[in-house]
């Protein structure tokens, strides 16, 4: 398992760093430039909008997706007739490919023949061109990601709250405890290492952001939708700059370290 592990994960990670420090590109020619990846990197507008957007579209997408998969875990948890069948309906987004759901939503958000729009046409709103506009097109990508990947926390979720135990629950209503306070005092504290490790893996996944912006806006409009896995993409595959690339991907690394032990500082302290 060590050897896996240091084949699979260790080396490639090592390779990564040590391409960073070289300007190494699809000819196969590199010389050591030791920093000035990471010295060009700090200087560039291209990654400073990108970092703006990721970090908004996680703000929007974590605590929309953590709210959406609790709820639904909150509710599935009270239903006892088709248990297994609400299950399987919400996890089913999960299972769909990002891509499709992204071509789905596309048509939903469409300005001209788009579902969301035929509806806001009946109480005369609109039409709204969802992903064209600088101020909508986040929101509306990070609507698709959180539809399309809440069913897996949701289901995490739900087992944390099969766990919490029921004499807690009961001790808390001969008490006469409300519904929202033995929610409140109650599951959520025992809910908090699920939630801490829900966190981590949205947040995770929002700064991983790419196919769904891919296939949805280009990128566009005028860089509204650029991550910074996007910039890293282009870097890599479009101009083929593999060491600037590589700088991208240890920064972003470095990003999501940072975020993670600040969430487990605030979140998981205790645990």
């Amino acid at each position: 398992m060590f050897l896996l592990f240091l084949l699979f994960r260790f080396l490639p990670a090592i390779g990564a760093f040590f391409l960073s420090l070289t300007d190494y590109r699809i000819s196969g020619k590199w010389d050591f430039i030791a920093l000035d990846n990471y010295t060009r990197l700090l200087s560039d507008n291209v990654f400073h909008e990108a970092l703006v957007v990721t970090i908004t579209y996680t703000v929007i997408f974590v605590p929309l997706t953590v709210l959406l998969s609790l709820g639904t875990a909150v509710l599935l948890h009270q239903v006892v007739w088709r248990r297994g069948f609400f299950r399987g309906v919400f996890f089913l987004p999960y299972v769909t490919s990002i891509v499709l759901a992204a071509v789905i939503w596309k048509w939903i958000y469409d300005a001209q023949d788009g579902l969301l729009n035929s509806i806001l046409g009946l109480v005369s709103i609109g039409p709204i061109d969802f992903l064209s506009q600088a101020g909508t097109v986040l929101p509306s990508i990070a609507v698709t990601s959180a539809w399309k990947g809440f069913g897996y926390s949701m289901l995490i979720l739900l087992a944390g709250l099969q766990a919490v135990p029921r004499s807690y629950l009961e001790a808390a209503m001969i008490d006469g405890a409300s519904t929202w306070q033995r929610f409140r005092y109650v599951t959520l504290p025992q809910l908090r290492p699920v939630l801490f490790f829900v966190l981590v893996i949205e947040t995770i996944g929002a700064f991983q952001v790419f196919d769904a912006m891919y296939v949805m806006t280009g990128g566009g409009p005028v860089r509204s939708s650029y991550s910074l896995v996007y910039f890293l993409y282009d870097s890599g595959f479009k101009y083929f700059d593999f060491g600037y690339a590589s700088a991208i991907g240890l920064v972003l690394f470095l990003i999501v370290l940072i975020v993670s032990l600040v969430q487990r500082r605030l979140v998981g302290r205790d645990d």
